[in-house]
């Protein structure tokens, strides 16, 4: 039977506005406790802004960490922009929420993976939310350029 009603584009904003709600409050309020967000983007996706520098070491896809050193945190309907410091220089990204792969608070075992099916001859995106007890774990560049600490995004994923 054929999906004449859209549900996976339904469900794929819902969970993208998880996404947007969390990134809201910590733009109002903080970050609260210990909650801290991996957020992995495609870099070349329509309304990225990235530096050339960043988009050269990073041509597909990009993971940032929010949680200690990050500035001017702004939160629309359809993206989010941010300053964060790369080798001690600050530069401002803005990310679409489509463009948005995967997103994890590891402090509360709490992940989201957006995946890309093909549906009819079109693309469209899926949402998988899960958690796990164990920390995620996997290699990302902390925001000051420096190796940060391994995080892994598999354990979200639905097996």
């Amino acid at each position: 039977m054929q999906d004449l009603l859209g549900y996976d584009r339904m469900m794929e904003r819902a969970v993208r506005g998880v996404v947007r709600e969390a990134l809201a409050v910590a733009a109002s309020r903080g970050l609260p406790g210990v909650h801290h967000f991996y957020i992995t983007f495609k870099t070349q996706a329509p309304g990225v802004t990235i530096p050339d520098t960043l988009l050269a070491k990073y041509p597909e896809e990009m993971t940032i960490v929010l949680e200690h050193q990050f500035w001017d945190l702004e939160v629309t309907e359809d993206s989010f922009s941010v300053t964060l410091s790369f080798g001690s220089k600050p530069a401002r990204l803005t990310v679409p929420f489509a463009a948005v792969s995967t997103f994890a608070d590891p402090s509360v075992q709490f992940g989201l993976q957006f995946k890309h099916v093909e549906a009819d001859g079109a693309k469209a995106t899926a949402a998988q939310a899960g958690a796990s007890a164990e920390p995620p774990k996997a290699k990302v560049k902390a925001a000051s350029g420096t190796p940060g600490e391994v995080v892994t995004l598999d354990s979200f994923r639905k097996k």
